[in-house]
């Protein structure tokens, strides 16, 4: 399992290395308007919860989605899109 972190605009300096076991699969890419983070290693609820905590991070701008996908899918953004930082994210829920 891969969960793309598409960040609108331009890259954001700080964004974290991994998280536990999560780990970031490949420096991000730019994709037309949005940066690509690719991060793997650990079940979905966990990639999203670090997908949430990368999207309220100082500088990164509203707009970001994570893609539920895998590491066979042929161009980016092929999968299921999950708005971020998810609900429970922006009360301050997730876990640290």
């Amino acid at each position: 399992m891969v969960v793309e972190i598409h960040v609108p605009l331009l890259p954001t300096p700080g964004l974290p290395d991994g998280q536990g076991d999560v780990e970031v699969f490949d420096e991000g890419e730019e994709d037309g308007d949005v940066y690509v983070f690719f991060i793997t290693g650990a079940g979905e609820g966990d990639l999203l919860a670090v997908g949430s905590r990368v999207a309220t991070l100082p500088g990164v701008p509203a707009g970001t989605v994570a893609v539920v996908s895998n590491d066979e899918a042929e161009e980016f953004g092929l999968g299921r899109q999950v708005a971020l930082p998810l609900p429970c994210a922006a009360a301050g829920a997730l876990p640290a």
